[in-house]
């Protein structure tokens, strides 16, 4: 862990610690940010700032307008020391934003890996998810090295990124076909498939996935699983449509509504994201369609709240203890250099069967 200075000469101690810090390789071609910094020693940034400007004397570091601190001059590096300690978690949304099942596994994870002494640090921000994040990637890396990356609800742009990158790095989700990374993720195809066998088996033939119109890897997967389950079946009247959304309340709920004044309209839904499950349940009942009398809806997803819900969905629950489980032993084998023994692990979470469904009307 950074040695935290003294109180006495508290400039000349900082910038003893900064110097070092650079010589051994804690920090590649960028320093952290001031506010970092500052939290990491343990100084004000009045402190921080003074011991900067010798840096820059020094011509260790130089000043970057909007950038930050570029490291100029180092020592032969050492191989960074808080490197097989530390575990970063890059998201687009902070932690608060996040779902609350999101929240959970990363807490645990948290705690599973602060129990064999390593530290999780987020990192958060959608100029990282970009159509070319490169540029940000590589500042964000170059600043904050660790020994592993967790990449949360990250698109294609980032996988690929990191991918080239060589990094050490898991996928906390599912990847695209070409992008050679592990990862921990739900089997969103067996979980799909299931759903559809489950529909089918009510009596339903027309049936409607209702997702975002970006779909992340699972998100995919999630529509082939679907459509897989309706292919596969022995029922040859039976089909399967996506509908996409842009993620706002209100176009899940027009969405609902082009659903509704189809001619052959869906009997059943399928809806990934449970606050667009909930969306979507408040809007057929604005509607006048009644759950599951008038519409059978499955949620792909779990949360909490859904429990609330009345009826109760029918939804797919995994436990955060066993996504956070998951996740650790590939993180701990590649802080340790080692090659991660199993590269995709896919868990089927449980079904909760719910009050959302029923044989169709009529």
């Amino acid at each position: 862990m950074t040695t935290l200075p003294q109180r006495i000469s508290l400039v000349s101690q900082t910038t003893a610690i900064l110097r070092q810090e650079i010589a051994e390789g804690a920090w590649r071609d960028w320093l952290p940010g001031e506010r970092a910094l500052c939290d990491i020693l343990q100084v004000s940034r009045n402190t921080l700032r003074a011991a900067l400007v010798q840096l820059k004397r020094e011509g260790l570091i130089r000043s970057a307008h909007g950038a930050g601190n570029q490291i100029l001059a180092v020592a032969p590096r050492k191989r960074p020391r808080l490197q097989s300690h530390d575990v970063a978690l890059l998201s687009p949304e902070p932690l608060e934003e996040l779902r609350p099942s999101h929240t959970l596994w990363i807490d645990e994870l948290r705690s599973l890996l602060s129990e064999r002494g390593c530290r999780l640090r987020v990192f958060h921000g959608h100029r990282y998810f970009r159509a070319n994040p490169g540029p940000e990637l590589k500042k964000l890396v170059g600043r904050n090295p660790h020994g592993c990356w967790i990449l949360n609800l990250s698109n294609r742009n980032v996988q690929s990124w990191f991918a080239k990158s060589g990094l050490p790095c898991v996928v906390a989700g599912s990847i695209y076909q070409d992008i050679e990374l592990p990862f921990r993720d739900l089997d969103h195809r067996a979980m799909c498939r299931h759903a559809a066998g489950v529909l089918l088996g009510l009596g339903h033939r027309r049936i409607a996935l209702i997702t975002h119109k970006s779909p992340r890897a699972g998100d995919v997967e999630t529509a082939d699983g679907l459509a897989e389950g309706v292919a596969l079946s022995p029922h040859r009247d039976a089909t399967m449509m996506t509908v996409y959304h842009d993620g706002t309340a209100g176009s899940v709920c027009l969405v609902v509504r082009r659903l509704l004044e189809q001619k052959q309209r869906p009997t059943a839904l399928v809806v990934v994201n449970p606050y667009c499950y909930l969306t979507v349940s408040s809007k057929l009942a604005q509607l006048g369609v009644r759950i599951p009398e008038d519409m059978s809806v499955i949620s792909r997803d779990e949360d909490s709240f859904l429990s609330f819900l009345v009826p109760p969905p029918a939804r797919y629950v995994v436990s955060p203890h066993v996504m956070a489980r998951g996740l650790v032993r590939p993180v701990i084998e590649l802080l340790e250099g080692e090659v991660v023994t199993k590269r995709a692990l896919r868990i089927m979470p449980a079904f909760i069967r719910g009050e959302s469904m029923a044989a169709p009307a009529g």
